[in-house]
């Protein structure tokens, strides 16, 4: 197995004008890790994931993934989803599966089908006909189905009911392998905290914390619900 960090950041930076997004970041995360990247909004969150996916370019610093700078290798090896609807309305379930079979060599069509049969989702239905939370539930299916290396999920959960969220996060744990990292973006804690080995607390575009659950839990004797809501109390 490859033992080379999967995502390593070097002093990394990013501006908007006068906006700190993201401030003199240094973070290394192995493999094999489910990652919560925790923080309020405004915090840079969505702009890290963005720029360790290559859809921004840094101010100043270095992003590494698997070693190499966001490019085409890294895109072959990252799944995204973003924190926003991006496919097309027209599309029928069946015809996304398809481009996602097209566009990435890493796509695992079975798997697909096997998740939106789970979820009672017809291969004929068109996304214009569905719920905001169905929709949700089809773009993180075609994202977990691809076998990739590094899996970044920007507020997979925000948008689907409590009913959802357990079947959310069981599909995350179980379509991704045992040396890929899956890192999670949000601020519903106590929803996805079962699942997380470690959490990044970022605070104005700074990282507060990086540190294991289980050694969150024993040094400071609380879950990681309960310290965010004391570090980023209003």
């Amino acid at each position: 197995m490859n033992q080379i960090n999967l995502i390593e950041c070097q002093g990394l930076t990013k501006h908007f004008l006068t906006a700190k997004a993201v401030e003199s970041l240094d973070l290394t995360i192995g493999r094999g890790r489910i990652v919560g990247l925790l923080g309020p909004n405004g915090s840079g969150k969505t702009t890290l994931i963005k720029l360790l996916n290559g859809l921004l370019v840094p101010t100043s610093g270095a992003v590494l993934i698997d070693g190499e700078r966001p490019g085409p290798y890294t895109h072959s090896i990252v799944s995204y989803l973003p924190d926003r609807m991006y496919l097309s309305d027209w599309m029928k379930t069946s015809d996304l599966i398809d481009f996602f079979t097209d566009f990435y060599g890493d796509f695992d069509r079975v798997k697909a089908y096997d998740m939106l049969r789970s979820l009672n989702i017809s291969p004929d239905d068109r996304l214009k006909t569905m719920s905001k939370g169905t929709k949700e539930k089809v773009q993180l299916i075609v994202t977990m189905a691809r076998q990739s290396q590094l899996y970044l999920l920007d507020e997979p959960i925000g948008g689907v009911d409590p009913a959802a969220r357990d079947y959310i996060l069981n599909t995350i744990l179980t379509n991704y392998s045992e040396n890929a990292t899956v890192l999670i973006s949000t601020h519903l804690i106590s929803d996805i905290e079962r699942v997380l080995d470690e959490v990044v607390f970022l605070k104005n575009g700074i990282m507060t914390l990086h540190d294991t659950v289980d050694n969150i839990r024993e040094t400071e004797g609380k879950s990681v619900d309960q310290l965010f809501r004391e570090v980023f109390a209003c």
